[in-house]
Order: C-alpha cells, then structure tokens, then sequence
C-alpha cells in the first residue's frame, strides 16, 4: 500500500529543486532592477505633473495594478511575438524566435508590474525629502536634475528601502508564474517532478520551504543594508523599533 505521505520525499526532491534556484534569482533580480528605474521614472513624471506624460504614467499604473500578474505574462508572451512578426512581415523580414525568449518575456511582465507599484512607493519618499535641501541645492547653481542625481534619488532610496524590500520578496515568489511564459524555474520544475513521481503535495511543500528559506535570508540581508545607509538621527528610532520586532 502507498504512503499518503511521503515525509522522506519532500527533504530528497529539495536539492534537484535548487538547481534551479539560479533562474529564479535571476528573473527576480533583473525585473526588480529595471522596475526600480521604471518605478523612479514614474514617480518623477508624476511628481512634477508633466503633461501628457503624466496622464499616461497614471493609465499604465491603473491598468498594471487592475490587472492580475498572470494576465500580464500570458499578454507578454503571446502578444509580444505577434507585434514583432507583425513589424517583421511589414519590413519583409523573417521572424525567427530565439530561445531565449520567454525568459526575456517574463522579466518584461514582472518588471512592468513592479515598477507600477514601485512607482506609488517612491512617490511617497520623494515626497518625504525637505524643500530646503532643494531650495539649498538650487541656490549652490545646481539644476533640478544635478539635485535629482546628488540629493534627492538618495534619500528617496533610503526611505523607499524597506518598501523596496517587500517588493522584491513579493517578485521572487511571483517568479513562480514564470512557467506562463514557457520558463523552467523551481516551481516549474517541482510541476515537472510531480508529474513524474505523482508526489505533488510532497513537491509543493519542499517549494514552500525553499522560497521560506529565501525570504528569510533576504530579509536579513535587506535588514543589513538598512542599517548601512539609513539617515543618523534616524538610528535610535529604528533600533527601538528592532527591539521591539524582537
């Protein structure tokens, strides 16, 4: 008789699992540095209240954040190819796929859906710096972009930070839809091993381990940078804060 449960399974499939933690990582790591620029883009364009740009920064954030991240993979992959061999046939040219093309496809759908709500959170913390260091800045001859480099983008990242954080443990779990786009990544593979070993719920719960473990070590990590860069008369409020976490 079959064991309902198979406890041994679930620790023996974890390393063939992690041979695929790299893809994961990656799609997380690229999408969440191209959704940051995105995101600051967005925020600047909606913090000066550029118009048209503006108008249009404030659809594309509607529309990403009213539309499920599933959606937005199954539209990359299939509508991206067929405006591409659409521009092709226009030009008289063969359209010729690389392989490569659903993991560039997943990064574009994870990084558009980021950086929408990326772009709310930077809003806030541009929001949070002091119109006397602009000002400051503007009086040493500095132009507005020259304050954006050497001041503002600084500090807007230093309050974004933990903001930035979440975000990117939000992405790596949401690396797990990649399979959408034809990417073989961890949860991908677990569907692949499942198939072979009919052991499905012993897969998902070594996925749900490994993704706990990464978050965990993430988190520490992020936990590190902010205490690196955080503003100084911030730090006892913010160590009050970790004890009281504790």
């Amino acid at each position: 008789m079959a064991k309902i449960f198979d406890f041994k399974a679930v620790f023996e499939q974890i390393p063939e699992l992690l041979k695929y933690l790299p893809v994961t990582l990656e799609l997380a790591v690229i999408s969440m540095l191209i959704s940051i620029v995105l995101g600051l883009l967005l925020a600047v364009i909606k913090m000066k209240k550029i118009p048209v740009l503006r108008q249009i920064a404030g659809v594309y954030v509607s529309l990403i954040r009213g539309t499920p991240i599933i959606v937005q993979l199954y539209i990359a992959y299939f509508g991206i190819p067929m405006f591409i061999k659409y521009l092709c046939l226009r030009n008289g040219t063969v359209y010729q796929p690389s392989d490569a093309s659903g993991m560039v496809y997943a990064i574009i759908a994870l990084s558009m859906n980021e950086s929408a709500y990326l772009a709310e959170n930077f809003r806030g913390a541009l929001g949070s710096v002091g119109t006397g260091q602009i000002e400051a800045a503007s009086a040493l001859g500095m132009t507005y972009f020259q304050a954006l480099r050497r001041i503002i983008l600084p500090e807007t990242l230093t309050v974004a930070l933990p903001g930035i954080g979440n975000s990117f443990i939000g992405l790596i779990k949401g690396t797990s839809l990649a399979f959408t786009c034809a990417v073989v990544e961890m949860t991908a593979q677990g569907k692949i091993i499942g198939g072979r070993t009919y052991r499905y719920f012993e897969i998902y719960i070594s996925l749900a381990l490994i993704y706990w473990v990464v978050t965990i070590i993430v988190e520490q990590l992020i936990k590190l940078v902010e205490r690196k860069t955080r503003i100084p008369e911030h730090v006892e409020l913010v160590k009050q804060k970790d004890a009281a976490e504790e």
